[in-house]
């Protein structure tokens, strides 16, 4: 048994090996429950339950069609305008949050490295480089310090961010990831983690930080400073709310690329599981918004000309073009082609051995550190901070190499180009007319790093670029995941293009080709890139967009699609393993064609906690204490003695009479269209209805033949009375007794019908219990009031509650027998929270939640479906 246990583990923990290990062992019936629980065995982590859905289908209730009703075509206009005025908002918003983070770090860096590097120059001469060591030191250490700090503030500020809110877009709703004070910890964090040395980027949490802004802005109002509180009643909801943060996020990405098309893919490819046509045009509003800002400041402050729009974004990529002179030059032909699948080939394998290494690590991280002290946390970043600055002044000084100075003549840089370049060249080390070729990487910004590999001819030697490929890929995947914001996307950029540099020093010194070394620096970024996040389609265009060259886009698309597919056979994306790691319910794209042998009732939850039409205050509260179900059923049920129920009871009566009401049969409908028929001149109508009404009056005279079948179905239940609410002691035939569905009612808006007493006493109609309007009940949006903070002396629990005018009548609802899917099409394409399944005679039989659509779920049903059959 050990020797079983000890080989399973060998081979899920290898990482190129047995991806699929753990879906082969089947799970029992009980571990089909468990969530959120690492199996020791496997090493897997399953989907928490914690985690919730968005809402992002409208509920159409009586307050909201009132809404609609009361708005006319000018309110509705000037809506949709004031929709538009905070996509601008949003989007001015990031681009000055990017000037922010990009002045500051160029002014953090800047200052560390004049004062490093004069003392550098300085102690060259005289010997003391240790001095000069720990001064480099005591800046990386004291800024990765506050970074850290501000992680222990508000732990959702560390990472990239993008994991989170991927599955923000995807759906899950994460408890603090959109908050003021996380915005303000990742926005101030990023600043001292990128000018802190670490290897880390600032594209990353720009796109977080723009998720924030999305969120927040349309809203006025803060949790973080509850001062910050205006009368602003509109988009209070989930709906709007994912929409705004889709439009942050892509303003986010064109901030910090210069990309707008790009953002606006990326927030449809890597985000949203559900897009409408509308969006689209705001999203790309807003990117533009974002990348017009950042240009307009950034440009004017940098080269005073305002006005001029020289710089897009933080990142770019500078311009790719020969020299004039040189006829014979290219950027690419068709024979680099070959060269450019077999780098993404390479990029897709070290991609999933960089994420394979990142993962294990975040698992040591979440068993022996996380659990720990917080300062503990703070000693692993400063760990990596001072292992990271002692490396790299290392390398610098031991395996550099001092290469002469020259003009730049050669094809890959213009003049302008090469004169800002030659201007960044670092001599540390290095004797008058020469400089150090591994210092001019490391001891530069990481964006003037991009350049040099991007733009530089004959600058590198293959033993510096192999050492800076080594430095950079293990440094970057230790980083990833301690607790300070960090970005991925510059270093893995930077990774790639020396390995790309190098592949090119090779064709040309052992090949004798002829090639452009700035493009296999790109492709290489592209192929390294791919293979760790897998994004296609964004970025694609956000490549193509920072380097304003479109001539570049089939052998990036190429590079992209060979690296994710290569990458694909081993394991996930960096973005999908963390998701995975954290427990969300992420849903994918689609379903296996294998899960459509189960269907709809195969996988929905049976047991139900349901209310009736009119519920007393009493088993409400009941319910709602002692559930943690988001959503109820409405429902009634169906029983043959209903008249005798009916009296003496005013809340059994309410109840049946609203069954009644909703009821709708072809006869009924026939009857009323009969009777607006009527009011026409011809008589031939009025003599048709006659015929017809007398041919409908003799199964009048019974009870309505949708009752009596469903009468004949099932068996009376005595002893029940419609307001109880469900009980640990009912039998199996009491708890599964036959519902009719009427709509769905959420625990935030029941909570809210208590608070502000909307309810009628037993002895007046319903119509007496007081009317909320859709202001009312979205007034409290997103932080409704909890349950346990109801003061009960302020009710009566024999009061009744009619939830009919606030419930959704109208839900998606499903069949049992609909399969697996369509089911998931629908629950992902609608955004939808819950999914009823609805039988052919209007029953109610289970509900459908995110949870019993996540992959692990579906696996583990369809091995018991196979176990069954």
């Amino acid at each position: 048994m050990q020797h079983d246990t000890t080989t399973k583990m060998a081979c899920c923990g290898n990482c190129f090996g047995c991806r699929r290990c753990s879906d082969e062992e089947a799970r029992t019936p009980e571990e089909l429950t468990i969530l959120g629980e690492i199996r020791d065995e496997e090493d897997e982590i399953l989907p928490r339950k914690d985690y919730e859905s968005l809402d992002y289908d409208r509920c159409i209730s009586e307050p909201y069609v009132e809404m609609l009703e009361a708005m006319d075509n000018k309110k509705a206009k000037n809506y949709e305008a004031l929709r538009w005025v905070m996509v601008f908002a949003i989007g001015a918003s990031v681009g000055l949050l990017g000037l922010f983070v990009d002045y500051f770090v160029r002014f953090f860096t800047k200052l560390k490295f004049s004062l490093v590097g004069y003392s550098v120059e300085e102690c060259s001469e005289k010997g003391c480089l240790a001095l000069s060591l720990l001064e480099l030191l005591a800046f990386n250490i004291t800024f990765i310090f506050i970074a850290s700090v501000l992680v222990l503030i508000e732990p959702l500020a560390a990472g990239s961010g993008i994991p989170e809110i991927k599955s923000y877009l995807n759906g899950v709703k994460i408890p603090g990831i959109v908050r003021l004070q996380t915005f303000l910890c990742k926005a101030v964090g990023v600043v001292f983690s990128v000018a802190g040395g670490l290897f880390v980027g600032k594209e990353g949490p720009m796109i977080h930080s723009g998720a924030i802004v999305g969120a927040g802005l349309p809203q006025f109002q803060s949790i973080t400073l509850k001062r910050i509180q205006f009368n602003f009643p509109f988009f209070r909801s989930d709906r709007d709310k994912r929409d705004f943060v889709s439009a942050g996020a892509a303003a986010g990405v064109a901030a910090a690329f210069g990309a707008p098309i790009g953002g606006t893919l990326f927030s449809l490819e890597e985000g949203s599981s559900f897009w409408n046509q509308a969006l689209t045009w705001k999203v790309l509003f807003c990117s533009m918004s974002a990348t017009f800002t950042l240009n307009f400041f950034r440009s004017g402050i940098n080269f005073n000309k305002w006005g001029s729009f020289q710089l897009p974004g933080l990142l770019n990529f500078g311009e790719f073009k020969c020299s004039d002179g040189d006829k014979k030059c290219h950027l690419w032909t068709a024979v680099d082609l070959a060269f450019f699948v077999l780098m993404g080939l390479a990029g897709g394998l070290l991609g999933a051995l960089f994420n394979c290494m990142n993962k294990n690590l975040a698992k040591y991280r979440m068993r022996h550190i996380q659990p720990k002290a917080k300062f503990i946390r703070v000693l692993e970043s400063l760990l990596v901070a001072m292992v990271t600055t002692v490396l790299v002044f290392a390398a610098s000084m031991l395996l550099g190499e001092c290469r002469d100075l020259y003009s730049p003549t050669g094809r890959n840089t213009t003049h302008s180009v090469g004169a800002d370049i030659n201007s960044t060249l670092r001599q540390y080390f290095c004797s008058n007319k020469t400089y150090n070729d591994m210092a001019t990487l490391l001891f530069n910004p990481q964006e003037v790093a991009i350049h040099q590999l991007f733009h530089q001819d004959g600058t590198f030697s293959p033993v510096t670029l192999s050492v800076f490929f080594l430095l950079y890929f293990l440094l970057a995947c230790w980083t990833y995941g301690v607790s300070a914001p960090s970005g991925l996307f510059v270093p893995s950029l930077l990774c790639g293009a020396a390995f790309g540099r190098l592949v090119a020093n090779i064709l040309k010194v052992k090949l004798g080709m002829d090639v452009y070394a700035g493009t296999f620096a790109l492709i290489g970024a592209a192929a390294f890139l791919g293979g760790v996040v897998r994004m296609t389609i964004s970025l694609t265009v956000i490549l193509i967009e920072s380097t304003n060259e479109i001539t570049y886009g089939l052998p990036i698309m190429i590079t992209l699609m060979v690296a994710k597919w290569t990458g694909d056979l081993f394991n996930k994306g960096i973005y999908d393993i963390h998701i995975q790691l954290r427990g969300v319910p992420l849903l994918e794209w689609e379903t296996e064609v294998e899960l459509d042998k189960l269907t709809a009732s195969d996988i929905m939850e049976p047991n139900l906690t349901y209310v009736y039409p009119h519920t007393r205050v009493q088993s409400l509260v009941s319910i709602l204490r002692t559930t943690i179900y988001h959503a109820f059923p409405v429902v009634t049920e169906n029983r043959p003695n209903e008249q005798d129920f009916m009296k003496g009871n005013i809340l059994v009566s309410n109840n049946i009479r609203f069954k009644k009401s909703s009821v709708v049969s072809r006869a009924s409908e026939q009857r009323r269209r009969c009777q607006s028929m009527k009011s026409y001149p011809s008589s031939e109508l009025r003599n048709v209805c006659d015929e017809r009404r007398a041919a409908v009056e003799p199964a009048e005279e019974g009870e309505d033949l949708l009752q009596q079948m469903l009468e004949r179905r099932h068996m009376p239940y005595p002893n029940l009375c419609p307001d109880q609410s469900p009980s640990e002691e009912w039998t199996m035939e009491e708890r599964f007794r036959p519902l009719t569905f009427h709509g769905l009612i959420l625990r935030s808006q029941l909570v809210n019908l208590l608070m502000r007493g909307v309810c009628y006493s037993e002895n007046q109609p319903s119509v007496t219990q007081p009317r909320l309007t859709y202001a009312e009940m979205t007034e409290d949006y997103p932080r409704f009031p909890d349950i346990h903070d109801l003061d009960l002396t302020q009710l009566s629990p024999r009061m009744i509650v009619d939830v009919t005018p606030y419930m959704n009548p109208c839900p998606y609802a499903v069949s049992p027998n609909t399969r697996i899917s369509q089911v998931f099409n629908l629950f992902r394409t609608m955004g939808l929270r819950h999914l009823p399944v609805v039988n052919a005679v209007g029953e109610i039989v289970g509900i459908i939640t995110r949870h019993n659509l996540t992959h692990e779920f579906l696996a583990a049903k369809l091995r018991q479906h196979y176990i069954t059959i």
